[in-house]
């Protein structure tokens, strides 16, 4: 078995497609252009998909609330502070800054809608680069 694909219900799924295009390379796999606006993003091995969509709006998780252990999408960086400070310049916001005791640099943020991302410098690679 391999992972296909990440569900999450949000508040505002085309705004956030066009700022996780735009900002963090994804690109659009499939996507409602009417309500419940689900939309497929891949990264860019085109291997792992975030699904997104706004259905029922009263069931949207508190995300700008709640801790970012409990959900984040982490992304790997080669430079964590400069796509820090490029992601915060378009409207994400910092939660924290972590140089690990292994040499990892981890970087933690919430998106414009409040999701948390971590960005990833990992000392040694968690997972192999693969060509498919």
């Amino acid at each position: 078995m391999k992972l296909e694909h990440f569900a999450l219900n949000v508040e505002d799924p085309l705004a956030m497609t066009d700022w996780y295009t735009q900002h963090l390379g994804m690109r659009v796999v499939r996507q409602q252009k009417e309500a419940p606006y689900t939309t497929f993003f891949a990264d860019d091995s085109g291997r792992i998909m975030v699904e997104i969509y706004l259905n029922p709006a009263h069931e949207v998780p508190p995300y700008r609330t709640m801790n970012p252990l409990l959900v984040h999408l982490a992304f790997v960086s080669e430079n964590p502070t400069k796509d820090k400070d490029r992601l915060c310049a378009a409207g994400a916001t910092l939660v924290s800054d972590q140089h690990l005791e292994d040499g990892s640099h981890l970087v933690m943020l919430r998106d414009p809608w409040g999701l948390a991302l971590q960005l990833c410098k990992r000392a040694s690679a968690m997972l192999a680069r693969v060509e498919w």
